[in-house]
């Protein structure tokens, strides 16, 4: 069990098996979801969950073995009507409310209201994103939430993915947010589960500037880091990755301040002075770390490298190299 700033993970790998089923249902089923649990016979159990709490909603990661979740009895007795949004990330799952039940296939979502009677059944293995959030707030940015109860959100809708990934983010990054940044990325995530949801009139114009436009931005720049050194990477095939226009993605980074090219230029520059100052890639040729960064251009590297950092390449190896010797002594 983690409970580390913020996020709060449980799994079933550091316990032995015939412990497991007993474990989850009392930690992950009695004290966090107010759920039961009945896992296949058939298989062994294995599970594991990550969650963040944010100011007035909850974000839950979860993947396990073959199950069903039920919501009845004693815990449906508890008051909680809080709003849950399913997002189906693999596997296939059947949601059951109120007399309905819908299939969720990969990326699809589904929304439950929990003071409804249901069950969530896994028939493999499976993992899934929710996000609860108290009915009175859904209520005030919803245009009619009841209509949207158990009706299936397909996966093609881009409020719904954007909305995944940016959970997704949070969950992974959470931990290290201020609480000015996590309240802030509470009210995305509400303008983008508007957006999914149907958005009502008086809300609409402020989720889009706001939760939608800031998601984009955010979910960009992960993109950027995570594949600053392809060197075919640019701003028309980010846009395109997030089926926007590239004229769009710009206007986002100019409104935080700065330009596409500017922003994968310094993700570019730190990756090679990171690598530059790492004493294991002292025998690497610096212009090979260049070309592994991203860079087509010795020179313009040279050049955009000693107005960062006002080092040569070769100077940042040196300052690396000698604290690296210092660490040593």
């Amino acid at each position: 069990m983690t409970n580390l700033a913020n996020i709060f993970e449980l799994s079933t790998d550091c316990l032995p098996h015939n412990e497991r089923i007993a474990y989850w249902r009392e930690q992950y089923g009695h004290v966090l979801l107010r759920v039961d649990l009945e896992p296949a016979r058939d298989v062994a159990f294995r599970a594991c969950m990550k969650s963040l709490s944010l100011s007035g909603l909850q974000l839950f990661e979860a993947s396990s073995s073959p199950a069903r979740i039920s919501r009845s009895g004693e815990y449906l007795a508890d008051g909680n009507d809080d709003a849950v949004l399913v997002m189906n990330r693999m596997g296939i799952a059947v949601v059951s409310s109120g007399g309905r039940e819908q299939i969720l296939r990969e990326q699809e979502a589904i929304l439950v209201m929990g003071n409804e009677p249901g069950s969530y059944y896994r028939p493999n293995q499976g993992h899934s994103l929710t996000i609860r959030v108290p009915q009175s707030m859904l209520r005030s940015i919803v245009a009619d939430p009841d209509d949207s109860v158990m009706r299936l959100i397909p996966r093609n809708r881009s409020s719904l993915g954007l909305l995944s990934h940016y959970a997704g983010w949070l969950l992974k990054a959470g931990g290290s947010l201020d609480p000015e940044l996590l309240k802030l990325s509470a009210r995305h995530i509400q303008d983008l589960l508007a957006l999914t949801l149907g958005v009502t009139s008086d809300f609409k114009e402020i989720a889009k500037t706001r939760g939608l436009r800031a998601a984009r931005l955010k979910l960009s720049k992960a993109h950027i880091v995570a594949h600053s050194h392809r060197r075919e990477i640019s701003v028309g095939s980010v846009a395109t990755h997030f089926c926007v226009t590239p004229r769009y993605l710009q206007r986002l980074f100019e409104e935080d301040g700065t330009t596409f090219s500017e922003f994968l230029v310094t993700q570019r520059l730190s990756q090679a002075h990171r690598r530059l100052c790492e004493p294991d890639c002292g025998e690497i040729p610096i212009s090979t770390i260049a070309y592994d960064c991203g860079f087509g251009d010795l020179s313009y590297f040279n050049r955009r490298f000693r107005r960062a950092y006002g080092l040569t390449p070769r100077e940042a190896r040196g300052e690396g190299a000698m604290l690296g010797s210092r660490v040593l002594e």
